[in-house]
């Protein structure tokens, strides 16, 4: 007999109204596997990609599923079971994790739902110091700007160059963050501020208090100041916006400086930043517990901390990806199941 569980399901891609709240069958475990009961499951922009069936994508590029999907990747809960080749973790363990991403990255990693499967590998025990909210909105951002910023953490092909990602030493150098004050981008300034980097943060104004709390040396409000003149001779730039004129930071970074790309497509100022002597890099963020074991001692020591932008009932999470779908967000968007 079956077991059920409420989950957030797909079965259309399509905007925010094709969420739908509902029974579905609980997931099984494998041997290396452990099954997570989850207390809070975050937003991430792949979760709105895939639920839009990524049509931004070329057509070759775009999924095609069996529905019904689960989306989201990031959870914060409790131990419910685990695999027999399991024995890092035990029943009633408070843990958190990336979930198989980018390994379901076009099928969704069932992480808004009562229950989910997780690969002992993706967990870690969560930072006693903070809240399931909290720790459920760190995993995939936190690992971006660690795996960009301090230790890639992986030897898989890249999928977006032919180099490896390799982060560059931040201490007593100058870090622009394009992007200060989402997700990525507020943990971003504070792990450089903690390699010893002096930050600039760039974000709309109402994110001026908040990124200098988090220890930004300096604020621009690009709605008044173009980010790419507001400073010069700088040894990184990490975009965490994208879209268009990536490429109009090359003005602003000292020669062998770099330019860190969180979404590199559309970027076209290759030759330019060979001319230059920049080097422009991106890395795919991968699951990884043992980073993220590394990476929560900074938020069990209050070093690090995670801002939340709204919680919602999971039973609303289209609602939850209608606020999303707002942009400026402020640091994470999180769904509670319990």
């Amino acid at each position: 007999m079956t077991d059920f569980m409420k989950a957030v399901r797909l079965h259309e891609f399509g905007g925010p109204d094709v969420l739908l709240y509902e029974d579905a069958p609980r997931p099984e475990i494998a041997a290396d596997d452990v099954l997570v009961r989850v207390h809070a499951a975050s937003l991430n922009p792949p979760d709105l990609y895939l639920r839009d069936g990524y049509r931004a994508l070329p057509p070759d590029w775009q999924p095609s599923p069996s529905f019904p999907l689960i989306l989201g990747t990031d959870i914060s809960g409790v131990v419910a079971a685990v695999g027999e080749n399991v024995s890092q973790f035990k029943v009633g363990d408070e843990v958190y994790a990336m979930v198989r991403f980018p390994h379901d990255l076009m099928t969704g990693s069932s992480a808004y739902a009562e229950y989910v499967r997780v690969p002992a590998s993706d967990l870690a025990l969560k930072p006693s110091g903070i809240d399931h909210i909290q720790a459920a909105a760190a995993p995939m951002s936190l690992l971006t700007a660690w795996q960009f910023l301090v230790d890639r953490g992986h030897d898989k092909p890249n999928p977006f160059q032919s180099f490896t990602h390799r982060p560059v030493p931040l201490n007593g150098k100058t870090v622009l963050v394009n992007g200060a004050g989402g997700g990525v981008g507020h943990l971003a300034v504070q792990i450089a501020k903690w390699q010893g980097a002096k930050v600039i943060a760039v974000a709309s104004g109402k994110h001026e208090a908040l990124l200098t709390d988090l220890g930004a040396d300096t604020f621009v409000d690009y709605t008044k100041v173009a980010a790419e003149t507001a400073a010069a001779d700088l040894d990184l730039v990490l975009d965490a916006v994208g879209g268009a004129k990536m490429e109009r930071f090359l003005s602003s970074i000292k020669p062998d400086g770099a330019l860190f790309l969180v979404n590199p497509l559309g970027f076209s100022g290759h030759e330019d930043a060979a001319r230059r002597k920049i080097t422009v890099s991106t890395t795919q963020v991968r699951s990884n517990g043992s980073q993220l074991a590394q990476a929560g001692r900074l938020l069990d020591e209050g070093i690090v901390r995670v801002v939340i932008d709204g919680t919602y009932p999971l039973a609303e999470a289209s609602a939850a990806h209608r606020r999303a779908s707002e942009g400026s967000i402020r640091g994470k968007i999180v769904l509670i199941t319990t």
